[in-house]
């Protein structure tokens, strides 16, 4: 017998089959078969572990990598060499944000050392060639570190260290810190002299070298105090300074008198002693030591040019 069209059991539609997967799935994660169920399931397959996402180091090196890839095949100067060039300086900025972070105790604004730091990265990008199998992260870090070292050598510093003791420097700042933690406290200048087996005076003068990046002027206001600067507070009229030059003229014109005539000028005006006193002392008459200092007044304004 043949069974209508109309009455044939027909597919269920492809909605209601993703309703009843839904439904299925529900209920499996709740523990319950589905509703008009009535084999028992097989136990499915415990889920694979999702891929943990990849940290974005490892995705700067992946595109780092893909990157110097296409900027071997470029020629240099080119529009797309430039494009990839300025990517790839780009996709390692935090690298040299990273670098920079090391020099905060530097009092150096941050924006300054991450620029030459950059300088650093650009230089590294130019030399890394990606055949001899090293990580860029490897090679661009002595670059970029190195640079932002020699800015503070040579720019930063207002006095001029000679590079032994700069290198010393560090040495004693580091042992400074390592022995602050170990004792609590800020550690003497014999402590951190044995700790490096320096003598003291180096670490005093490393000491001194730190502070040389900085020079405030004497006429700079104090900030925050609102006191006036240096130069007002520490300085002041020394009332022998205007006689300098005379002193300086004084002493070229005594060199030129005999030794005798030296000694009654220095005992006259330097000891304040008196024509009778100076006689006693020499042996001569005090009409003697008149004539002698009268004929050493002669010579020394002959030989007095200002006068002249």
């Amino acid at each position: 017998m043949t069974v209508p069209a109309s009455t044939a059991p027909q597919a269920p539609s492809q909605p209601e089959t993703q309703d009843t997967e839904k439904t299925t799935e529900k209920a499996a994660e709740k523990g319950a078969e589905p509703s008009g169920s009535t084999e028992a399931t097989e136990p499915s397959e415990p889920p694979e572990p999702a891929t943990a996402p990849r940290s974005r180091g490892a995705d700067t090196r992946a595109l780092t990598q893909v990157l110097f890839g296409e900027l071997q095949g470029l020629q240099v100067g080119s529009p797309e060499h430039t494009r990839v060039r300025a990517a790839l300086i780009e996709a390692n900025l935090p690298l040299v944000r990273y670098a920079a972070a090391r020099f905060r105790s530097r009092n150096e604004p941050m924006e300054d050392v991450v620029q030459v730091g950059t300088i650093g990265l650009i230089n590294a990008i130019d030399r890394f060639d990606p055949e001899r199998g090293v990580q860029f992260p490897t090679f661009a870090m002595p670059t970029v570190v190195g640079e932002i070292k020699r800015y503070f050598r040579d720019n930063v510093r207002t006095v001029h260290v000679p590079r032994r003791l700069h290198e010393l420097w560090v040495q004693v700042n580091s042992a400074t810190e390592d022995l602050t933690t170990n004792f609590g406290r800020s550690p003497t200048t014999a402590e951190i002299a044995g700790r490096l087996r320096i003598s003291e005076e180096d670490v005093l003068s490393c000491i001194e070298a730190g502070r040389s990046y900085h020079a405030t002027s004497l006429e700079a206001a104090q900030e925050g105090d609102g006191l006036p600067g240096l130069l007002d507070r520490l300085g002041y009229e020394d009332p022998a300074l205007d006689g300098v030059e005379h002193r300086d003229l004084v002493r070229h014109l005594l060199v030129q008198l005999p030794e005798r005539e030296q000694r009654i000028l220095l005992l006259r005006y330097y000891n304040n002693l008196t024509q009778s006193q100076i006689s006693a002392e020499l042996g001569v008459s005090q009409m003697h030591v008149s004539r002698l200092l009268a004929r050493s007044f002669a010579r020394l304004r002959s030989a007095n040019r200002i006068e002249a």
